[in-house]
């Protein structure tokens, strides 16, 4: 997917996270819809990376958008979580013969209905995870939710879009 390896994965998750903070930071549709493209930049990552490297990847990257955000820890909160349940959801979804010790998550190699299948339940975990520790538990269930389930849906279009149209391309 990244013709440049670990520095290019770096440089265009700081571009991810960049485009986040300046321009989908305000993106919301209908009041209930967020979008959270700066996941993406976990998608980004070598299946084979070390999980530990990955929950801090999650970790640094959430600390991040919390500081843009004043969020004081929610989406370090999530993305740490994401990139927890990350590797698990690898194994799962591994095929037979397993994947290339360099191989990244992309359409190109992996196909439409793999990757879908793939980044959505991570994107409405994160989401809804995100919108609980927003709330400080439980209460405003069902509107919580429907926050959750719509951002999810809004942040996968966006994350579709943007792959087809920059990452998916790269040879």
């Amino acid at each position: 997917m990244n013709k440049y390896g670990t520095i290019g994965v770096f440089v265009l998750s700081l571009v991810i996270i960049l485009a986040q903070v300046f321009i989908f930071k305000d993106l919301v549709l209908f009041g209930s819809a967020f979008c959270f493209f700066y996941v993406l930049t976990f998608f980004l990552l070598p299946i084979d990376t070390n999980p530990l490297v990955q929950i801090f990847f999650g970790f640094i990257v959430g600390l991040l958008i919390d500081t843009f955000y004043s969020t004081q820890g929610v989406h370090a909160a999530a993305a740490t979580f994401l990139m927890f349940v990350r590797p698990f959801w690898i194994n799962i979804l591994s095929p037979g013969s397993g994947y290339g010790a360099a191989d990244r998550i992309s359409i190109r190699t992996q196909g439409f209905q793999w990757f879908l299948t793939f980044t959505y339940p991570l994107i409405l975990i994160h989401c809804i995870l995100l919108f609980f520790v927003e709330a400080y538990g439980f209460s405003n269930f069902w509107d919580t939710m429907s926050k959750g389930f719509y951002s999810s849906l809004f942040t996968l279009v966006v994350v579709l879009i943007i792959h087809y149209l920059f990452i998916n391309k790269e040879k």
